[in-house]
Order: structure tokens, then sequence, then C-alpha cells
């Protein structure tokens, strides 16, 4: 790694493959004992990193289960309070929301800000029964009062440092 990127020399693995899979079926049979009726449940990822991992605890939930959970993805752009806003952004989903369990989906929750964001986004499409919350990594350094209902794991972390859940890959990294 001589002349590898700055980035790649300070990246530490924290997860590796088989513990990542672990993690995400762990997560999926928490799901499962927590919704008494899967047909209720709507899986919603937050694009991009959180629709991967939705779509994989489909997999699991219909392999275990036998029934099919819906999946779709949100952009949070047009919901955003900062730089990164694009009141442009076309939100569309293909179920209906209403009197359902959303559980929302994405990989690193750090601030709580896009997933205030993604809430604010589910309300267009209706009002569900309850919102909960579905995170691979858990990294501390909330600016708002958001807790997730299922993590794969707490990573105390710097501010300054960054957390990869690289899915493809299956590891998780910091930076």
């Amino acid at each position: 790694m001589q002349n590898a990127p700055l980035f790649f020399k300070k990246m530490k693995t924290i997860i590796e493959s088989e513990q990542f899979s672990r993690t995400l079926k762990r997560i999926a049979h928490e799901i499962i004992e927590k919704n008494e009726d899967l047909k209720q449940i709507v899986l919603v990822g937050i694009l991009n990193k959180g629709l991967p991992i939705a779509l994989e605890f489909k997999r699991i939930i219909e392999e275990l289960e036998g029934i099919e959970i819906p999946v779709e993805s949100i952009n949070i752009q047009k919901h955003r309070d900062d730089e990164k806003k694009n009141s442009l952004v076309e939100l569309n989903f293909n179920h209906d929301v209403t009197g359902k369990t959303v559980i929302l989906v994405d990989d690193v929750l750090f601030t709580g800000r896009s997933v205030r964001a993604a809430m604010d986004a589910i309300m267009d499409f209706g009002r569900p029964a309850k919102i909960e919350l579905a995170i691979v990594v858990d990294r501390g350094h909330r600016e708002l009062p958001i807790r997730a209902d299922f993590v794969g794991k707490n990573i105390p972390t710097a501010v300054s440092e960054k957390v990869v859940v690289d899915f493809e890959n299956r590891k998780i990294h910091i930076m």
C-alpha cells in the first residue's frame, strides 16, 4: 500500500464479512420478533446506502417466515435541512404506508438529521401506525433526539472519523 491514497492507509476494518452477515440476520430476527403481524410492515431504505440493506432484510425475512415484505426506497434530498437540500426531487411509493409499521433502514446513524428528513418524507405518503428505525451502525454524536429500534453494532467514534458500511464486500470500516 505504499502508493495507495492516504484514506486507504488510515482505513481500519472493524467488521469482516462473516460477522457482517450475522449482524444483518440478527437484525432481521429482531424485526420478526418485535412485529407480530409481518404483513403490516413496509421496509423503507434511505437512498443510497439503506436500500440494499432493506432488500437484504426482505430476503432474510422471506427465507425465514415465507412472507414477502414490501420494500420502498426514499430519497431524502427534498426534506434535508442543510446545503444538500433539493426541492426538485420527486417522491414515489408503490405501497400505501397508512396504518402500517414502516421500518426505516439506513447504514449509519450519526447526527439523526437524515432520519428526521426520511420521516418527513414518509409523511408525504400517508400516516403510518408507527415508524421504527433499523441501523447497521450507531456511532453516536446525535444532534436530534433520535434512537434506533434495531442496531447492528454500536461503535463509539470521534466526530472527525467516518464509518463506511461496504455492503458489497460485507465489511465495515472506520477512517
